[in-house]
């Protein structure tokens, strides 16, 4: 069942039972009951309940989405937030359009503040600014509630990558969360360094955790936030890493050490869910286009890519959207599914998030957790409305965290089914190598930019919540690597994905990969060539059975695992982030389908 028919669809019976009608095969009947006998799911309510309150009622005034704003009362430290009327941009800020669009984004009623925010303030919190706010959280003294500082790398410059961990468990490593039995959230900010108001929202979160009114959160859920994944381009202003690569479409092949850093985070802590905070454009192209200005203070997207956990994603939506869509008009603030354009001034086309696996969303989503992205309205107009920014921010991630508290139980339970499912479908069924967004039509809403007004287009739109399958095959066993693709098995494993040694020389039954034409060519994604992105190899393959000899020193994948799916993204040749296309593995004959159990030895590996 697809994204977009799970919105329609009525659900009264338990999950199980829906599984079964859907996938009822006779190969999977014994063991999909089998795995539900062993791992019961929780019956699915048709409509999505109020979040319950996850704290006691505190009389301090704090932001919205954490509180109650009483106008006039002083919020105490350590929330420093303080109460407001609506402000109008001070006279020395340049606007980036006309003061009738301004009108259209009040300030909030309170102001949040972190050292980027101060008054008068021209950048962005720094990095060695951010540095110090996470160690001073990690350092304060407090109760049951626990703060560990955590060291993920470095940049391509040398800046330290930085997270935090908050938690109510014994303690603060992954055996101590592992054993506390809640599940884990990851917050994520400024991916892309143009795009700061994820950052600084994330510090008032952090705060807000480890010493606020999120604080009891902390009796259901573990938390971690890293505010800025990519502090080389922060520094700089830019979209990119140092080295041009955009971070958000290396996370399949992990080229740039701070990809390579949320892969270990990720993998080691296993997060049930993972909200990736953005920033959008805002006039640039959008004006040159439509003549219009974006109005939605958030744009809001699960992962929508193929072969995707069916029952995660019904949890993406029908626990986090739907209830992060009601947060955010309960505090005035617009929200539409995310949208692009391409850089093609005659391409007048708007494609929602696409479906390619190489964008943190979309990996993500195939890691079997809830993925989502938060994108406010900020890119191109520098400190504009930065408090309205902030605080759509703040609105969206704190409905996700309430969220995953209501459905803590819930949610491990339809995780450990999709685990069990996944691995089961090994060597049976068919998989999606490829799909493409559906084109269609939809009416939109952006500014005047002269008068502000509301104006509402009739758009081509390409949705990603139904996919069109390009290319389908018979799903393997797994697949067979070279010894040589020693690559390609450090960044599977760094994915979390299982890579066994072959030990002593043998035989299987394997699909190999006959070529029929090749060409070089861009690596894409909705808005274009991706920046930074080196040419990639787009082979047309026919996969032709044959007995073949496999060496020991070999590897062997098997999608008798839970991250399957995220194994046929990188190793099928013939699509755009495959680890072939993308120089990963050097040859088509390093790598073959399994397509019966193999009688190998195999041995650990580290």
């Amino acid at each position: 069942m697809t994204p977009k028919n799970l919105l329609s669809h009525t659900y009264a019976l338990p999950i199980a039972a829906i599984a079964a009608r859907h996938r009822a095969t006779a190969l999977l009947g014994a063991f999909l009951l089998s795995a539900c006998s062993s791992t019961p799911l929780p019956p699915w309510p048709a409509q999505s309940s109020p979040p319950a309150p996850t704290g006691p009622q505190t009389s301090r005034a704090v932001p919205p989405p954490l509180g109650t704003v009483q106008r006039g009362e002083v919020v105490p430290s350590p929330v420093t937030v303080t109460p407001v009327a609506p402000a109008t941009e001070p006279a020395s800020t340049a606007l980036p359009y006309s003061a009738a669009v301004a009108a259209r984004f009040p300030a909030p009623s309170v102001r949040y503040e972190t050292p980027g925010l101060a008054e008068g303030r021209q950048a962005f919190t720094t990095n060695a600014e951010l540095t110090q706010w996470l160690r001073n959280l990690a350092t304060a003294q407090r109760g049951t509630t626990r703060v560990q500082m955590l060291d993920l790398g470095v940049s391509q410059r040398g800046t330290p990558l930085h997270g935090l961990v908050l938690t109510r468990a014994a303690g603060t490593n992954v055996a101590a969360l592992d054993a506390s039995r809640r599940p884990t959230v990851l917050l994520l900010g400024q991916q892309h360094g143009d795009e700061p108001a994820g950052s600084e929202a994330l510090l008032v979160l952090a705060r807000e955790l480890a010493q606020g009114l999120l604080e009891p959160m902390l009796e259901r859920i573990n938390v971690i936030v890293v505010p800025r994944a990519n502090p080389d381009g922060a520094e700089a202003g830019t979209r990119a890493t140092s080295n041009g690569i955009d971070m958000n479409r290396d996370h399949l092949l992990l080229q740039t050490p701070e990809a390579q850093a949320l892969a270990k985070l990720v993998r080691n802590y296993r997060p049930i869910a993972i909200f990736d905070a953005h920033e959008y454009t805002v006039t640039g192209r959008f004006l040159e286009k439509f003549h219009a200005i974006q109005r939605y203070d958030v744009l809001l997207q699960h992962a929508t890519t193929a072969n995707l956990p069916e029952f995660m994603t019904k949890a993406a939506l029908e626990w986090f959207h739907h209830p992060m869509i009601r947060a955010l008009e309960a505090e005035g603030l617009s929200q539409e599914w995310y949208y692009t354009t391409s850089t093609r001034a005659e391409d007048l086309r708007l494609s929602m998030g696409g479906t390619q696996t190489d964008t943190g969303r979309n990996v993500n989503g195939l890691k079997n957790a809830v993925s989502m992205l938060v994108e406010t309205r900020g890119v191109g107009i520098g400190r504009t409305h930065i408090q309205r920014r902030v605080h759509s921010q703040v609105t969206a991630l704190t409905s996700a965290l309430r969220s995953t508290v209501d459905r803590a139980a819930d949610l491990e339970q339809v995780r450990s089914y999709e685990a069990r499912d996944i691995a089961s479908q090994a060597c049976r069924g068919e998989i999606v190598v490829e799909a493409t967004q559906t084109p269609g039509q939809r009416d939109l809403v952006m500014l005047d930019p002269q008068t502000g007004a509301d104006r509402t287009l009739r758009v081509d739109w390409n949705s990603s919540l139904q996919l069109k399958p390009v290319k389908k095959r018979h799903r393997p066993c797994g697949y067979w690597l070279a010894s040589g693709a020693t690559d390609a098995v450090e960044r599977l494993k760094l994915l979390g994905i299982q890579v066994m040694h072959v030990a002593e020389a043998g035989s299987v039954l394997a699909d190999i990969y006959e070529e029929t034409s090749r060409e070089s060519s861009e690596r894409e994604d909705v808005r274009g060539a991706i920046p930074g992105a080196r040419p990639i190899i787009r082979a047309t393959v026919t996969p032709m059975r044959s007995a073949i000899d496999v060496p020991g020193g070999s590897y062997y994948v098997s999608l008798n695992q839970p991250l399957a799916n995220l194994a046929v993204a990188a190793l099928e040749p013939d699509t755009q982030n495959s680890y072939f296309a993308n120089h990963v593995i050097g040859q088509l004959g390093d790598v073959a389908r399994v397509m019966a159990p193999p009688s190998l030895v195999f041995e650990e590996m580290d």
